[in-house]
């Protein structure tokens, strides 16, 4: 069930939120959409869900438009959290799990197992407005997931959790697709979308400035990281033909460099002057080609 989405364009009057994105997103992946606030990602989410109309374009899922029909097959965490403050966790995902198509009998072993996972199994009876911001964040998630869909789309779904229920949450993610689920998320902390995903699309001002595996993105780029730390002085190395960029850190510095085999050309002028603790080749991070693409740090 691959997700096409085929120059889709948003218009909102004279503003465009979306230009021109083609993707297609793999059946059983998880696809990160990495960019600022008003990159337009949330809009295109909301295009996909078929809660906006694409001004321009077609996005097709299994090769056919989805629609609500399918929302039995479709699960959605908007960023802009939508629990009714009142109602009992028990009650709400009972609810939204029968708009679901699914049984109360189903629902809450179900409810019982993930409020097990997530470290709160005592929170069943609590109504949604007793609960802290990252644990509703998680009955949001469980209203997501309730009725194992197909296709899940997170918007922003780590925000406001501590680093435990992050890796929570990143190991459900992780276990979702195990099963069979496609994932598209969003995300503006780099490190989430590198860690969980195979391909990508960084979007600016919504356009796709980068988008593919996130293997051949990198391959691409061609650039690489070196980290030096030594007892004696770098700043030579910034004159090297192939370092392109030089940082010095506390114990030694950070190079950008043009390929690999310029790290061979960097450890053969630091042999015999002296001891040298660190020396480690990294592939680019999704930070340094979104700068050298966008002009600008991404953060």
């Amino acid at each position: 069930m691959t997700l096409h989405l085929e120059k889709v364009t948003k218009r909102f009057g004279s503003f465009t939120a979306v230009d021109n994105l083609s993707l297609e997103i793999p059946e059983e992946h998880i696809f990160g959409f990495l960019g600022a606030n008003g990159a337009g990602k949330t809009t295109t989410f909301r295009m996909i869900l078929g809660l906006l109309d694409a001004t321009e374009g077609s996005i097709h899922w299994n090769g056919q438009p989805i629609s609500y029909n399918k929302s039995d097959l479709i699960g959605y965490l908007p960023e802009e959290r939508g629990l009714y403050p009142k109602l009992k966790v028990k009650d709400q995902i009972v609810y939204l799990g029968r708009l679901r198509g699914m049984p109360k009998s189903k629902v809450l072993p179900e409810l019982d197992e993930w409020l097990d996972r997530f470290k709160v199994p005592d929170y069943k009876d609590k109504k949604i407005e007793e609960l802290s911001k990252g644990n509703q964040q998680k009955i949001q998630f469980i209203s997501a997931v309730i009725h194992k869909p197909k296709l899940l789309i997170l918007d922003e779904p780590f925000s406001g959790l501590d680093p435990l229920n992050v890796e929570l949450l990143k190991q459900a993610v992780i276990d979702l697709k195990d099963q069979g689920t496609s994932i598209v998320f969003s995300s503006h902390r780099m490190e989430h979308v590198e860690e969980l995903c195979e391909h990508l699309c960084i979007m600016q001002q919504g356009k796709p400035i980068v988008h593919g595996a996130l293997t051949d993105i990198k391959r691409s780029f061609g650039k690489k990281n070196l980290f030096i730390h030594a007892d004696f002085p770098l700043e030579f190395l910034q004159d090297l033909p192939g370092v392109v960029d030089y940082k010095p850190v506390t114990q030694g510095c950070a190079l950008q460099i043009e390929s690999e085999s310029i790290s061979q050309k960097v450890l053969a002028e630091i042999q015999g002057k002296g001891f040298v603790r660190k020396f480690e080749l990294e592939e680019p991070s999704l930070n340094d080609i979104f700068i050298e693409k966008a002009g600008a740090s991404y953060e």
